[in-house]
């Protein structure tokens, strides 16, 4: 890092996108800069990935791998490729005047040319200790049912799914294919999701719904054996056998940092203009989960992470900085 010449590209965050993103910009030989993060509470750098067990839908890979070792693997071909790592988040940004200015929460300020924020988002969690617990260790709970429902470990079992907006009811249809039951728990007596959805969800033979129910605890040591309800209304607690838990109650994009310099979606999430990566502020591009409510997957990620690089790289050229467009070179 230099205090004195400015960076041609930063790259905030570490999943899917950022570690792609700085493959391409590495490999263009713009000299990347990653602020990957640092370990806040139970979020880690390299994002949701962190807290799945087996992956078996990243192209490249026909035999299952963990979250953890695919990230590693990205992050290690990045800088493989020339990308620099700072294990710090970003505090703060200044993206009002150029070069932008990042500071760090330990590091001098930064300035840079171009910024690629890849930050992601936060899945929503009960709050429970048994809960986390068995998330971070594989043990049966999710936050991503499209990502994990389909492994072997959870089919044929009772499936609990936590949530009433129509994120939880695709993930309760998604797994009707692989479970045995699905069950919603729901703290309210009517979903807040669309007539339709909420429909598909009440009319299908393998779904039922625990209305007016919390989860109070996680049950399992190593893998998850059931479930602690509760009744919003009476207090009264029951037990549920389950084989696996999704929590679908939503995801907060990360990002309070940039403190409302980036015009942002209803939900949080950061505009970008159609098809493209590029943000309000000329020269800042974003990906992955951070600008997608929608998908949520790795490989999505992936492909905005180097949509963002090849943007950022042509600003530059377009600039006067930086080296021929890779949009416009030979696809290598």
């Amino acid at each position: 890092m230099s205090a004195s010449r400015p960076e041609n590209i930063v790259i905030i965050g570490s999943g899917p996108a950022a570690w792609t993103a700085a493959i391409y910009a590495a490999r263009a030989n713009l000299n990347p800069l990653v602020f990957e993060g640092e370990p806040v509470g139970t979020e880690l750098p390299g994002g949701q990935l962190m807290l799945t067990t087996d992956i078996e839908n990243f192209p490249g890979f026909p035999d299952p791998i963990s979250g953890p070792e695919l990230m590693d693997r990205i992050k290690a071909q990045a800088v493989h490729h020339g990308a620099r790592v700072v294990s710090e988040l970003v505090k703060q940004v200044d993206f009002s005047q150029r070069p932008f200015t990042l500071t760090p929460n330990y590091s001098k300020p930064v300035t840079a040319h171009t910024v690629v924020v890849a930050t992601g988002a936060a899945a929503k969690w009960i709050g429970l200790e048994s809960e986390m617990r068995l998330a971070q260790q594989g043990g049966g709970v999710s936050a991503c049912a499209v990502c994990d429902g389909a492994m072997p470990f959870y089919r044929n079992k009772r499936l609990a799914v936590v949530g009433g907006g129509d994120t939880a009811m695709e993930e309760a249809m998604y797994l009707t294919k692989f479970a045995s039951e699905v069950v919603v728990i729901h703290r309210r007596d009517s979903f807040r999701a669309s007539k339709v959805m909420a429909n598909r969800v009440l009319t299908h033979p393998k779904v039922r719904v625990e209305w007016n129910s919390q989860v109070a605890e996680v049950l399992g040591d190593d893998v998850i054996t059931g479930l602690v309800l509760e009744d919003t209304r009476s207090g009264e607690k029951r037990a549920l056998e389950v084989g696996g838990l999704f929590v679908a109650i939503g995801h907060t994009p990360n990002t309070r940092f940039l403190a409302g310099q980036l015009d942002t979606t209803e939900h949080g999430y950061l505009k970008v203009a159609p098809w493209r990566t590029a943000t309000n502020v000329d020269g800042v591009f974003a990906a992955g989960d951070v600008i997608d409510d929608y998908y949520r997957q790795a490989i999505t990620s992936a492909g905005t992470g180097c949509m963002a690089a090849l943007e950022a790289e042509r600003w530059l050229a377009h600039h006067g900085i930086g080296e021929t467009p890779l949009l416009e070179a030979v696809d290598g």
